[in-house]
């Protein structure tokens, strides 16, 4: 998998790319990151990539060129199979999300600024618009980090354990269960029995009936509709 993405600010990328899950995918060459400046678009003496909005109005806009440059140009190395905006009014991210576009081969992400991006590129060139909350940040970029290392960690081979990623909250629309780790009894905060006992099916049960009890205490609107 490959994952382009573009924006004002490279460097707030620098970290999140460069540590932990998503450095070990590129290491093992199972995922590429790479992050473009959309400045380096510019055909401005000053590399201008944002203007006032027609209109009037407080806030600039990112204009069309630059964006549009960019996009042609990766487009013309490869074959993408998404050009995602991420933007505040854009589809909520879930795990179901991240399961779907972790069967992507090439994707675009397109980080918003300002009073975001000129409409133009939203009608022509964007195929998905991605939020991962219903707040605003100073830009998308660490929306982006998000969005990509959710993808990147179901991967095949990315994660050391194989199941790892199955077992995570949402997958199976349940928030996870509580996971304990030694030593079993801490000044008498003791790891429930059953987690000791070796029988994994009933281990297998508890852990079924502790998400259930977990998903209707914290997120009751994950099991609306479903019979359990």
């Amino acid at each position: 998998m490959r994952i382009d993405i573009i924006t004002v600010v490279p460097d707030l990328l620098e970290g999140p790319f460069s540590h932990s899950i998503l450095k070990r995918a590129e290491d093992k060459g199972l995922a590429k990151v790479r992050v473009h400046n959309l400045r380096d678009y510019s055909s401005g003496k000053q590399k201008q990539v944002d203007d006032y909005a027609f209109g009037g109005g407080a806030g600039m806009v990112m204009m069309i060129e630059p964006i549009a440059k960019c996009i042609d140009a990766l487009k013309s190395e490869r074959d993408y199979d998404e050009v995602i905006y991420m933007t505040p009014d854009g589809e909520t991210f879930n795990q179901s999300m991240a399961n779907e576009l972790s069967l992507k081969g090439n994707i675009i992400i397109l980080c918003g600024h300002y009073k975001g991006v000129d409409e133009r590129i939203r009608q022509k060139w964007i195929t998905r618009e991605i939020s991962i909350g219903d707040y605003v940040l100073s830009g998308g970029e660490l929306a982006a980090a998000v969005v990509t290392d959710a993808i990147i960690r179901l991967l095949p081979g990315v994660l050391n354990d194989e199941t790892s990623a199955l077992t995570d909250s949402f997958q199976d629309g349940l928030l996870a269960p509580p996971v304990y780790t030694r030593p079993a009894d801490y000044e008498g905060l003791k790891v429930p029995d059953i987690l000791l006992s070796g029988h994994q099916s009933k281990i297998d049960s508890w852990r079924f009936e502790a998400s259930v009890r977990r998903t209707k205490e914290r997120r009751p609107d994950l099991l609306e509709g479903k019979e359990i």
